[in-house]
């Protein structure tokens, strides 16, 4: 009841659309057994699919196939002083951490530099995303373009359960991006962690 109030006049369009293109059972919805009904069968070693089921069996979502993931990775594509300064306590990279874990988050992703200084103390309590790449606002005028600020095996031997990415799709430097992330997350898979890959247009074009 609470969710038709909060929607209001749009309750009746969100709450009763009927998908159309796609039925309903072609979808795999978020299950306990998740990692056996839709990574079993692909190609991705049992490490992999170890690193998949420990995200999935953290924290107080654990067994339900859902994630709840803490990304804090902002401070270097926006500055630190513009991510944290209205909470200065999270320039500490160890805060970041333990909200995540108070939080009962299934993960935590950041960069290098925050989950590196705390891996020694956190890593094997709460799994780590290491996001591999970023942009940066210094450049005039701004380019989208995702840089890699480590390696894979930086962030597997900080214990890290997976390893994200960005790719800016329709940008110039897309393609690079592409190929750069692929040959990591391979070589990801070959170390056992999982991979996330975020995805965002970038592309005047489009906006035509």
């Amino acid at each position: 009841m609470k969710t038709i109030e909060i929607l209001g006049e749009k309750a009746e369009y969100y709450l009763s659309h009927v998908c159309r293109t796609i039925d309903k059972s072609q979808l795999y919805l978020p299950a306990p057994d998740t990692v056996d009904k839709v990574w079993m069968e692909s190609d991705r070693n049992i490490r992999t699919l170890g690193s998949l089921q420990w995200i999935l069996a953290h924290g107080r979502l654990a067994g339900t196939g859902y994630v709840s993931i803490l990304p804090v990775d902002q401070g270097i594509e926006h500055s630190a002083g513009a991510s944290f300064a209205p909470n200065p306590a999270y320039f500490d990279p160890e805060n970041i951490v333990r909200l995540a874990i108070e939080g009962g988050c299934n993960a935590v992703a950041s960069t290098f530099g925050v989950l590196g200084a705390v891996a020694r103390r956190y890593a094997h309590k709460i799994p780590f995303i290491v996001k591999l790449n970023h942009n940066e606002l210094l450049t005039y005028p701004n380019t989208y373009d995702q840089v890699m600020f480590g390696t894979v095996r930086d962030a597997w031997n900080m214990g890290a359960a997976a390893v994200g990415a960005t790719i800016y799709f329709g940008s110039e430097e897309s393609r690079r991006q592409l190929v750069e992330i692929a040959q990591a997350f391979d070589y990801a898979h070959e170390l056992g962690m999982a991979t996330i890959l975020w995805c965002y247009l970038r592309n005047e074009g489009f906006r035509k």
